[in-house]
């Protein structure tokens, strides 16, 4: 897996490689393959490539409180129709504070989504309902849903388009496809002129 995964990268000259703190590794096992194929050969055929990683996107808390994933079924959908995203925000696990009480919101799930995608006046807005009281999870995470429809609009609505006209996704994977075909192309004769295959 990790030389098919390194193939994958390598046969498209990528010079950056956008990753997750979790994924560094796998760049790290790319460049150790083309360094030893270089090595072997005595010529660089591949780009060795960089990892970039988003800081700010490193971790993704989940609807509770672990890291967002799939595979925990813990994610906002942000695609879904307008009420099932709301019922997944509204499924947000939180604790049981009284409404009229003040809430903690750097140990909340709510808040930690919220200040993710709000600006700073709209995250200092909401610490202030939280630690003022008489703010309820419920008002939190209507804010959140409201948030996210007006943050991911126009992404939800091209969503919606393509789902709705699928030949124009598969219209463009083709062009895709050929550009790729190119370039891998162009790094499958390096190595098969330097290797004699």
């Amino acid at each position: 897996y990790p030389i098919l995964m390194a193939a994958d990268i390598l046969l498209y000259d990528a010079e950056i490689v956008p990753v997750g703190k979790d994924q560094l590794q796998h760049i790290e096992i790319t460049r150790d393959v083309a360094s030893r194929f270089h090595a072997k050969m005595n010529k660089e055929l591949f780009v060795l490539p960089e990892a970039q990683v988003k800081q700010e996107t490193q971790l993704i808390p989940g609807t509770d409180g672990s890291k967002m994933s799939k595979s925990k079924n813990n994610i906002i959908n942000i695609f879904l129709p307008d009420k099932k995203l709301r019922k997944q925000v509204m499924g947000i696990q939180t604790d049981s504070t009284p409404l009229e009480d003040p809430k903690d919101p750097d140990t909340c799930n709510v808040f930690a989504l919220y200040e993710i995608i709000a600006n700073d006046e709209q995250t200092a807005e909401m610490r202030k309902n939280y630690v003022g009281g008489n703010y309820g999870y419920g008002h939190a995470k209507q804010a959140l849903f409201e948030l996210l429809l007006e943050k991911f609009g126009a992404a939800r609505e091209r969503y919606h388009h393509f789902m709705n006209n699928l030949h124009e996704i598969d219209q463009a994977l083709e062009v895709g496809a050929q550009k790729a075909q190119i370039v891998a192309n162009d790094v499958l004769q390096r190595v098969r002129e330097t290797t004699g295959y």
